[in-house]
């Protein structure tokens, strides 16, 4: 299922603030290098949405579970505030060296602390009281109810978690969609709308996008 149609997908793009010439760098060579998986790799739109959330947010203490090459990265630590940091977590040494370059022609890796390791040991090492502004979770979907029960508490009241890939290319709405990872999406779409600790809103963003607020 096209979530998005082809038409607005270009009409969108050409009406939210352009990438420049770094991102388009970046993702031409994401491109290039892992033409299987580059497809990981969020849309620009979305990009600004997080510079943006960020920005709103006024957050300084900010996570990301899963880097790839470093575009998310690059917007999250644009939009953090003065003396913010971005936790960036991921298991891949051969995505993140493309990243490490960008962020350092960026002009934002002194923001950004890069972990390779598995992320829900990154995250259950941190300090367990409320003081995360901020995270962005696209990673492995099997892990994202994981990742999120380690997330949420872990968040100030206020705080945002971005959830993304939540529609699974439509699949979510088909029972008969028994991979794990959709399976694991249903769960956690399920889990997010129930949970009293969070308002949260699913938006139809490239694959979906839930924005879930700590109350």
């Amino acid at each position: 299922m096209d979530i998005i149609d082809p038409g607005v997908s270009d009409y969108l793009l050409s009406h939210c603030t352009p990438a420049d010439d770094l991102l388009r760098e970046l993702a031409a060579e994401t491109r290039e290098a892992f033409p299987r998986s580059a497809g990981m790799q969020i849309s620009h739109d979305e990009g600004e949405l997080l510079t943006m959330l960020v920005r709103l947010t006024g957050a300084r203490h900010a996570v990301e579970v899963g880097v790839f090459t470093g575009y998310s990265s690059i917007c999250i630590a644009r939009g953090l505030s003065e003396g913010g940091r971005l936790l960036a977590c991921d298991v891949s040494e051969e995505w993140t060296s493309i990243a490490r370059r960008y962020w350092k022609r960026a002009g934002v890796a002194d923001r950004i602390d890069l972990r390779i390791a598995p992320a829900l040991e990154t995250l259950r090492a941190l300090p367990a009281e409320p003081h995360l502004d901020f995270a962005f979770v696209d990673a492995d979907k099997t892990g994202y109810p994981l990742y999120y029960e380690e997330l949420v508490p872990r968040l100030r009241p206020g705080g945002l978690i971005v959830l993304d890939n939540v529609l699974r290319a439509g699949r979510v709405l088909d029972p008969g969609c028994q991979d794990e990872g959709d399976a694991a999406m249903r769960r956690m779409n399920a889990t997010v709308v129930a949970d009293g600790r969070v308002d949260s809103v699913m938006l139809p963003v490239r694959d979906g996008v839930t924005l879930a607020r700590k109350r």
